[in-house]
């Protein structure tokens, strides 16, 4: 399943990269924390390697 926002992507990359061990667990906050727990790092590539060009910043929102 594909990220269906810019900010949740960007989430997903960030807790991809701490599952990975390139960035430290305790720097992530918010969505990227919870994501970082929940998620497999298959689950998180999937989202993380969404494009971003026409999704909306955050989810809900309205493509422009």
């Amino acid at each position: 399943m594909p990220a269906t926002s810019k900010a949740q992507q960007k989430a997903a990359g960030a807790a991809l990269s701490a599952k990975r061990g390139d960035t430290k667990v305790k720097d992530l906050k918010g969505a990227s924390k919870s994501m970082y727990k929940s998620m497999s790092e298959n689950q998180l590539e999937e989202f993380a390697e969404t494009k971003r060009k026409g999704l909306p910043e955050h989810k809900g929102e309205t493509k422009h």
